[in-house]
């Protein structure tokens, strides 16, 4: 759930908090139009590397995408060639899904109890939604929709803090919001061990550093997005984002912003 922008892993649930969290994973759908138009995609990097790490081209393997939200995973997998299934608890997201990518089936539910077939999927995706999951039952349910050799990916944009105004911005988050752990390296050690806190899964770890050029109001609309900032109420965030308008124009004079991620990808293959 950016360095908060682009989304400390994006929106990671507090832990220790369900309420909190429910909350948090439960705010996206009155917003789901707007996070369908600013968040940022995934460079064809990524998937490149799910390739070589999958041992098959995408082209034609059996997917389910899950946490699909408004389809941007899904749909580039789709167009990678991919039989593709959409799995969104979301009603507000689904609905937008379905208006985006009328073509790609879409079934609602969540990895905690996947409504998919045993041993029917090449490989199974989340793309910044594992971390709304209980391991203790989603790595499961990964391994018991996944045929043999089967690979599980999980990834996450998350904003590159050595880049100084991303650190910045990160920090003033932190000092309004009170967000837990947004200036830190997404993928690290304690990264791994919220991935599966069981060890029960192998995963390996890679980077992919990429970046976009947007305008400024975009590049804010997209940190709005955010269930950080959705469930602040608006009269506090658009403060916020006002003033942060101002330090980004400083940076930025051209009204550009650079968005620098790294793709924090994990992937683990079945037995």
């Amino acid at each position: 759930m950016t360095a908060t922008s682009q989304a400390q892993a994006q929106d990671p649930a507090q832990a220790g908090d369900p309420a909190r969290t429910h909350l948090r994973a439960h705010s996206f759908n009155a917003a789901a139009a707007q996070y369908a138009a600013n968040r940022p995609s995934y460079p064809p990097a990524l998937f490149d590397t799910v390739e070589e790490i999958a041992d098959r081209p995408l082209a034609g393997a059996r997917i389910a995408d899950v946490g699909a939200g408004t389809g941007i995973a899904t749909a580039l997998l789709h167009a990678r060639g991919a039989h593709v299934v959409a799995v969104e608890p979301g009603e507000g997201m689904a609905a937008q899904f379905r208006r985006d990518l009328a073509r790609v089936p879409i079934v609602r539910g969540d990895g905690n109890l996947l409504p998919l077939a045993t041993s029917s999927l090449d490989l199974l995706t989340y793309a910044q939604s594992w971390h709304w999951t209980d391991p203790a039952r989603s790595v499961p349910e990964a391994l018991r929709v996944l045929r043999p050799g089967g690979v599980l990916a999980l990834w996450w944009n998350t904003s590159a803090v050595d880049v100084p105004w991303i650190e910045a911005q990160a920090r003033r988050m932190e000092r309004l919001f009170g967000l837990d752990g947004v200036v830190r390296r997404n993928g690290d050690a304690s990264h791994l061990a919220r991935a599966d806190p069981t060890g029960g899964l192998a995963f390996t770890h890679r980077r992919i550093r990429w970046s976009r050029r947007v305008p400024v109001d975009l590049h804010l609309a997209n940190i709005g997005s955010h269930s950080g900032f959705l469930v602040q109420g608006e009269e506090r965030s658009a403060a916020f984002l006002a003033e942060e308008r101002r330090h980004l124009l400083a940076a930025f004079p051209d009204g550009t912003v650079e968005e620098t991620y790294d793709v924090e990808l994990l992937t683990a293959t079945t037995p």
